[in-house]
């Protein structure tokens, strides 16, 4: 009986990991993401630090992880009135930078 409710709860955290748990607000869906090419002629509004759990007993799939840090990111940028991103860099350990801008 024990074992199985271990199996159970094991079970139960590996299928969590996969979950994306933050939701893209309707002022973040308006955010784009670009280069730095791309926002020579915007206008620079802050800058934008996000981070999320990467492992939860196990590591956490790399794509989720990204795309958690992506509609944080996106999430604070239309906060500060931006309407575009631009990674500083690539994630590590859970945490990325991210320049925000106002274009249009």
């Amino acid at each position: 009986m024990m074992r199985q409710l271990l199996i159970a709860v094991i079970l139960q955290i590996l299928l969590l990991g996969g979950c994306t748990w933050i939701k893209l607000t309707e002022g973040g869906a308006t955010v784009s993401t670009a280069t730095e090419a791309d926002v020579v002629n915007c206008q620079k509004v802050g800058m934008v630090s996000t981070n999320t759990k990467d492992k939860l007993v196990v590591n956490r799939s790399d794509s989720k992880v990204r795309e958690e840090l992506l509609v944080l990111a996106r999430n604070e940028a239309a906060r500060l009135d931006g309407d575009t991103i631009v990674a500083q860099g690539p994630p590590r350990a859970g945490e990325q930078d991210f320049a925000a801008y106002r274009c249009r």
